[in-house]
């Protein structure tokens, strides 16, 4: 899975770089199709395939403020 997430950051980091590039030889719109479709992929594909490699395995309910999590902090005296 590590290896998919660095393939994509460096293909949406490829197609940022020739959106730019054709930003700079006078091709606004195909330039902005470009870094918008890289965007997008960064958003919607990347991140959430990141999210996931992240959470997995971990409870989330250590990491929520509950009832039995704040009776901890009390009781070692973080206020």
């Amino acid at each position: 899975m590590y290896l998919i997430m660095k393939i994509l950051g460096i293909l949406i980091l490829l197609a940022v770089g020739t959106g730019f590039y054709f930003r700079i030889n006078d091709d606004f719109v195909m330039g902005d199709r470009i870094i918008g479709l890289a965007v997008l992929a960064f958003a919607f594909i990347l991140m959430p395939i990141f999210l996931y490699v992240r959470w997995k395995g971990k409870k989330l309910e250590d990491y929520t403020l509950s009832d039995k999590n704040m009776k901890k902090m009390k009781d070692r005296g973080i206020d």
